[in-house]
């Protein structure tokens, strides 16, 4: 073993929290939090002290594998892999044009650069529509956010007052920094109060002043709910509204006009606690909240995203400690609607992703423009998208289908070629969700081991695929490879030269430097940063410029950069201001825009809905996907580590239990209008009657799939996001 701690990152949440970690030969040891990590600060949660069950897993993949005309699969070696891909995916670019050519993934958890060099292998190829896994949870937070200030914000939980979390269970999803010392505090201190919206009673709605247990579903009617008290009862934020919002008159109309106690009645949830909540919001100093999976995998997901941000700007908790904030980031991973839809379904496309519920309707068509080959890649989509049956078989349809991946998932078992990556403490790796405020944080984590033998990073698979594709020669290398022998200055110099100033070769500009910037082998992914810290510098310059990168843009670019290089533990890349934040509205106006014409119909149409009538054949509903302390995502993983609930056992109320005759540890026939499977049942008091849960699939044939379970048509009727946490059910005792 190893007697130095090396730093490093968790990969298991969009935290990333900064680890410490001692190694016995290609093992994970020792594992605890690093305490100079300037985001998490030492803390580490349970999970990421099993990270070497990731690391070291029994089905890694270690050559090549082409598929052969019966199905199985034979090693080849990567020359010829390289060759045979690139020849593939260009003769259906030459036959049916680029846009036939899908993306999906660049990247899971903690696992972002190989998204940008991805880039490179697309542009090359002609290739336009892609997807991930955001576009199955945040395009509609990212499309009413996009309308409403033109950017998404986030929340300073740290120093609210009030902290509001709705369909979100950080104890175990985090997604706010030091999630679980956060809460606590929350929690234990009497001037502060914790609001949690769910169905379930989650460990931190067990932490919560007020829980409000909704319907399964019904979440649109609780803030509907809640925004009519704010109206009728006049707790609206009048001089913020006035000094930085436009709409308030179309909005009131509605907002006044809506029942409260009907809707509360619709919830299940009483009506006194709605109101006290909603007034506690209104008048607190500052309130912080967070929308997450339980209600953007959920029935009107779209439109509970816009009455959620309503609740943030009509209460005026933006812009000041303890609120939500605008940050400076490395790269924006959201955005609005695309001017072209996708090209089958004719799908809205938000922040370049088209919908996941649509992808295999995009392939499974005679029309000219469908999908007719796709590049997976860190990514798990035949186990992770809804309606699994019909996905594989979209998979299956097509002419070309190329994994990239650390094992053989689901999906690189239908693929033509499977590529064998590196895992993620092989390379050098980082994330893109920096979204601390005022500091912003990034961390470049040097790689612990060298790939083993027959694995290659992302980055040089996509560089090996770029150059067999003739998009960039050695000829056009050969300048900077000279340039770099005298340093960073004078190979910048001819990089904005030679590759800036020519379009033939601006798009290949990731895998450019990734060949020709001369870094440590443990950096050598990192060689992206350098753009990106240039865009940051023409973006953002004040704020660099407190963090320590002022200068001119190519001065400050390159300070920042040899700060990622070196500064193991992660560094504070920008510093903002609170006075800064409500001049990053970026609407045409500078205004936040409260009166979205058609989300304000769908309000109208919701709230005066009548129920729909009590399902006899699926009188249950099952949240497909629920996070739990042995669950994170479905990268490769040892499924030994499991201690509790191996088998991802059916979460069940004591009344639903009683009634059908199950008990802990009984096995159960679920069964929805795609499938059915038999489960274990666990009997939890954190059930309400009518609702069931499963956790997250586990992929690689671990546990229970409940995408077998969902179906592709139950999506969200604005963004297509899927309603995994809404999936009509029923439970028989086998």
């Amino acid at each position: 073993m190893t007697t130095d701690w090396k730093p490093t990152a968790c990969i298991l949440c969009e935290c990333n929290c900064g680890l410490e970690v001692k190694l016995d030969g290609t093992h994970l040891a020792l594992i605890r939090g690093d305490e100079r990590h300037p985001a998490s600060r030492g803390y580490a949660c349970e999970k990421a002290h099993r990270l070497d069950h990731y690391q070291n897993a029994p089905d890694r993949l270690r050559s090549p594998m082409r598929r052969r005309a019966d199905g199985t699969f034979e090693e080849i070696d990567w020359a010829t892999a390289i060759r045979e891909v690139a020849e593939r995916l260009a003769s259906v670019r030459d036959r049916f044009g680029g846009e036939t050519i899908f993306y999906y993934g660049g990247g899971g958890q903690g696992n972002h650069l190989p998204g940008a060099y991805a880039t490179s292998t697309r542009r090359a190829l002609g290739s336009r529509y892609r997807s991930s896994a955001l576009a199955q949870e945040k395009t509609g937070e990212f499309w009413v956010g996009d309308r409403m200030m033109g950017t998404v914000t986030r929340a300073d939980f740290e120093h609210c007052e009030v902290a509001f979390f709705l369909g979100k269970n950080p104890w175990h999803s985090h997604s706010i920094p030091r999630a679980r010392v956060t809460l606590k505090e929350i929690s234990k201190d009497p001037a502060r109060t914790l609001i949690v919206v769910d169905p379930r009673r989650t460990e931190t709605a067990e932490l919560a002043d007020l829980h409000l247990q909704v319907r399964p579903g019904t979440d649109a009617w609780l803030l509907s709910a809640m925004l009519g008290t704010l109206v009728q009862e006049d707790l609206v934020n009048h001089a913020f509204v006035s000094a930085h919002a436009i709409g308030l008159e179309e909005v009131v109309a509605s907002l006044r006009a809506i029942d409260v106690a009907k809707c509360c009645e619709r919830t299940g949830v009483d009506e006194a606690l709605v109101r006290e909540a909603t007034r506690v919001i209104a008048r607190s100093r500052a309130m912080s909240s967070f929308e997450d999976l339980g209600v953007q995998m959920n029935r009107e997901s779209t439109l509970v995203s816009y009455l959620h941000h309503l609740l943030v700007a009509l209460t005026g908790h933006l812009g000041k400690e303890g609120t939500h904030f605008i940050p400076t980031t490395l790269v924006n991973i959201t955005g609005g609607a695309s001017a072209k839809p996708s090209p089958v379904a004719g799908a809205r496309i938000i922040a370049g992703m088209v919908p996941c519920n649509v992808i295999a309707g995009e392939i499974l068509t005679d029309h000219p423009g469908r999908y007719r080959a796709m590049l997976v890649e860190a990514a798990n989509p035949a186990h992770s998208l809804a309606d699994s049956v019909r996905f594989r078989e979209a998979l299956s349809a097509l002419d070309t289908l190329v994994v990239i991946d650390v094992a053989m998932t689901e999906t690189a078992r239908l693929a033509h070629y499977v590529l064998p990556a590196a895992t993620q403490f092989e390379k050098a790796e980082a994330t893109f969700f920096n979204f601390e405020f005022p500091k912003n944080v990034f961390h470049l984590r040097a790689r612990l081991f060298a790939p083993p033998e027959g694995a290659l990073p992302e980055a040089e698979i996509h560089a090996r695929l770029v150059e067999a594709l003739g998009a960039v020669t050695e000829a056009d290398l050969a300048p900077l490879r000279e340039a770099a022998k005298l340093g960073r200055e004078a190979w910048a110099a001819v990089f904005m030269e030679k590759v800036m100033g020519d379009p033939r070769l601006a798009p290949m500009a990731p895998v450019i430097l990734y060949r020709t910037l001369e870094l440590a082998p443990e950096l050598k992914e990192g060689a992206v940063l350098l753009g990106l810290a240039l865009k940051a510098a023409m973006k953002s310059p004040a704020s660099l410029e407190r963090a320590g990168f002022g200068g001119e843009p190519l001065e400050a670019a390159d300070k920042l950069f040899t700060a990622m290089l070196t500064s193991a533990s992660g560094l504070v890349f920008a510093i903002d201001e609170w006075s800064e934040v409500l001049g990053r509205i970026t609407t045409p106006d500078g205004k936040i825009q409260l009166a979205l014409p058609d989300l304000l119909t769908e309000l109208n149409r919701v709230v005066s809905s009548a129920p729909s009538p009590a399902e006899t054949e699926f009188p249950l509903v099952l949240s497909a996907g629920e996070r739990r302390s042995f669950t994170a995502n479905t990268i490769l993983r040892d499924p030994a580590w499991r201690k509790k609930d191996a088998a991802g056992a059916l979460r069940i109320s004591p009344a639903d239990a009683t009634r059908l005759g199950l008990e802990t540890g009984s096995s159960a026939k679920l069964t929805t209008r795609r499938g059915s499977v038999i489960v274990s049942v666990e009997v939890s008091e954190s059930m309400q009657p009518g609702h069931v849960s499963l956790p997250n699939g586990h992929g690689i044939g671990a546990g229970v799939a409940p995408n077998d379970l969902t179906s592709e048509q139950d999506r969200d009727a604005f963004v297509g996001t899927p309603w995994h946490k809404f999936v009509p059910a029923r439970v028989e005792r086998v």
